[in-house]
């Protein structure tokens, strides 16, 4: 496989409207690294850069040391596979499978082993005579992934492949993604809009937003130590909670006009005019509590809507205005109107400038 260095790459289209800005990323061989960002955030057109479909405006592309800005896309070894299957309807699974290599003139015995191979690997065997009328929307998908396997690229992209299933086969696709990763040993870049998939794929995942990098980290450190409050807000199902706080002088926290106590270490963290300065208080809805009115906790809220999710529900609630979204076993839910006291997981509090909105802790 290969290693990537994308260094200070950007995209810029007529009337100076820059579509990436200033991407850096080293990918590692066998790496599995997910772009994930909102519509329009610049992952598409990095991913096609890389493939060759789209000129670099600016910065280096290297692959295995090699820079590969000028290099036509057939030269660069690597296999795309995209949201839409791209099969050829008159062509059976062997044949669309097969049809790249039988470009590049190789010998028949060679083609049919390495079809046969990648057949078996995405369980496609029984298929191979099919066409593609003939095929569910994940076999599709499997038999897309296959035509790019049987090449044995140096760097497999993924352009949001499993956008077009339904949920059930999404989930069942994700576990098939994640197998063939660990056999091929591949290093794959994938991008996707959906963070359930970044989540449960990447090895590392990249945030964007406006065509330029906003964090780069493990699932883990994504989750628990967001860079900014656009990934904290971006990164979580239901969405982190965001409340204006204040900072006494004395270096302790104001939020919905009641003190938010959060352990030393984190106070060490705050700058020297903390009390001058505003600040956004977050906490994820599952490091919430739901108790009785009158017991001790940090807020009083009403109770305005919830979501039933299974073993889990999502209850919404109002404090001083400001919305609380709260998780809580699906057995525990309260009535709607009902006044609850919110309890805090101090530990777990996150605290960004407004103004830069960097994290702090």
């Amino acid at each position: 496989m290969a290693q990537l260095s994308l260094e200070h790459i950007s995209k810029t289209y007529d009337g100076n409207v820059k579509a990436v800005d200033d991407f850096c990323l080293d990918v590692s061989d066998q790496e599995f690294i997910i772009l994930v960002g909102p519509s329009g955030c610049g992952k598409s057109t990095t991913l096609r850069m890389i493939a060759g479909l789209e000129e670099i405006s600016s910065g280096t592309l290297t692959i295995d040391g090699k820079v590969m800005n000028d290099t036509e896309p057939k030269d660069r070894d690597i296999a795309m596979v995209f949201q839409n299957y791209a099969l050829y309807p008159h062509m059976t699974v062997y044949d669309n499978m097969a049809f790249s290599l039988k470009v590049r003139h190789l010998p028949k015995d060679e083609i049919d082993r390495k079809v046969r191979q990648a057949a078996e690997i995405l369980n496609l065997t029984p298929l191979l005579n099919r066409r593609p009328k003939a095929l569910s929307g994940g076999q599709k998908q499997r038999v897309a992934m296959g035509r790019a396997i049987v090449r044995n690229p140096k760097v497999f992209l993924m352009d949001e492949p499993l956008s077009n299933l339904d949920a059930k086969l999404r989930v069942q696709m994700r576990l098939e993604l994640a197998r063939l990763h660990r056999n091929l040993k591949a290093t794959i870049i994938y991008v996707t809009h959906d963070q359930t998939e970044a989540m449960t794929l990447g090895s590392r995942i990249v945030v964007m937003d406006k065509g330029r990098i906003q964090q780069v980290a493990s699932p883990q450190e994504l989750y628990k130590h967001p860079a900014n409050l656009f990934v904290a807000g971006f990164i979580g199902s239901p969405q982190m909670n965001f409340l204006s706080a204040e900072i006494r002088t004395d270096r302790t926290a104001v939020c919905l006009d009641a003190p938010v106590p959060f352990p030393d270490e984190f106070a060490k963290k705050l700058p020297e005019d903390a009390a001058d300065r505003e600040w956004i208080l977050g906490i994820r809805p599952e490091d919430l509590t739901l108790l009785p009115e009158d017991a001790d906790g940090t807020w009083k809220a009403e109770v305005q809507f919830y979501e039933l999710l299974g073993a889990e529900a999502h209850v919404l609630c109002t404090a001083d205005s400001q919305q609380i979204s709260v998780k809580v076993s699906s057995d525990k839910v309260p009535e709607i109107g009902s006044i609850c006291t919110i309890a805090i997981n101090e530990e777990a509090l996150h605290f960004f400038d407004k103004e830069t909105e960097d994290a702090i802790f």
